[in-house]
């Protein structure tokens, strides 16, 4: 599983035990990944801040439940995480706010997240865009536009990996092994114990189980492949080297 968590320094749940009771719970930098994450619950939760540190009514800003917003918005719309609803989001971030001035700041958020991935923007283009957003009427303030950037900054290549999982329509390549082997049968007696070369490739689908394939090359066929392989890289090499 791939996590990214901030340093909030919270201890975090790591086994599926039960939730103790009347607990403070909120969103904090989180999980962010693209499978499921080995604690309970509908969304990734972490030990958070009680009732002393919740916004006043009206109030958005605040550094760790804006990057925990932004992250339950990541695992719900890039990550296909369900159950992460928008009272589930206020009443963990943001308790105090009323659900009326919550709803369009929610919307606000989420249509910015995916505006910067659905761009990729690069740091250059973040930049401009959020300075855009603060001067905008009903935009963002400077402190909501740099925690925003912080994330995107910490999460860009996840998010982006995702996306393009979730775009691709044939299997792809999520991984490759390899040894050398002896032959041990053969309708050749001269080709027992001959080494071979023996690669497993890793396939599969977003959202599916792996597949795996096994290919067996002889010294034969595995210098085929190199003269190949090395053709490729000197056309590679060939239109590097030409002029625009």
């Amino acid at each position: 599983m791939d996590f990214a968590e901030q340093s909030c320094k919270l201890p975090t749940l790591t086994s599926e035990e039960a939730l103790p009771p009347r607990s403070p719970w909120c969103f904090c930098t989180g999980y962010l990944g693209t499978s499921r994450p080995p604690w309970r619950g509908k969304a990734q939760l972490l030990w958070g801040a009680g009732p002393s540190q919740s916004m006043a009514a009206g109030e958005f800003e605040g550094g760790k439940p804006l990057n925990g917003l932004l992250n339950a918005l990541a695992q719900e719309t890039f990550h296909g995480h369900p159950g992460i609803t928008e009272e589930l989001l206020r009443s963990q971030l943001y308790p105090e706010v009323l659900p009326e001035e919550f709803r369009p700041f929610l919307a606000k958020m989420r249509g910015i997240l995916k505006s910067i991935a659905s761009a990729d923007m690069d740091f250059n283009q973040l930049e401009a865009y959020l300075t855009a957003q603060t001067k905008k009427q009903g935009g963002i303030t400077s402190d909501q536009a740099a925690v925003i950037s912080k994330f995107w900054k910490s999460h860009k290549t996840k998010i982006r990996e995702s996306l393009m999982n979730q775009s691709r329509w044939n299997s792809g390549l999520r991984g490759l092994s390899w040894r050398v082997d002896g032959k041990s049968q053969s309708r050749h007696s001269a080709q027992i114990h001959m080494p071979v070369a023996i690669i497993e490739l890793e396939l599969g689908k977003y959202g599916q189980e792996s597949e795996f394939l096994c290919l067996e090359f002889d010294e034969v066929k595995v210098n085929q492949i190199l003269k190949t392989l090395s053709e490729v890289e000197e056309s590679i090499t060939t239109l590097i080297s030409q002029p625009n």
